[in-house]
């Protein structure tokens, strides 16, 4: 499973894709995948908050993760 990562997402992980092995778990839901990336990093758990993108839509926690999904972390952004 890959997963891409977009600004402070892309600065933590220190790169823009991020696979999970194959000898992993694969996280089941976005709400997995969430506590997979606090748990290998630690800074993600600093956010304020954090949304995730399944196949170009955002998905609420309960989406369900498979394999060939193209998953993105898009971090808070602020603007003005």
């Amino acid at each position: 499973m890959e997963v891409l990562l977009f600004g402070i997402a892309k600065d933590i992980v220190g790169k823009t894709l991020y696979s999970l092995d194959d000898g992993m778990d694969w996280p089941n839901s976005v709400l997995e995948l969430k506590q997979h990336m606090v748990e290998q990093f630690p800074e993600f758990g600093k956010l304020s908050s954090l949304a995730i993108a399944v196949n170009s839509e955002y998905a609420a926690d309960d989406v369900s993760l498979k394999q060939g999904d193209e998953i993105a972390i898009i971090p808070p952004v602020s603007g003005g």
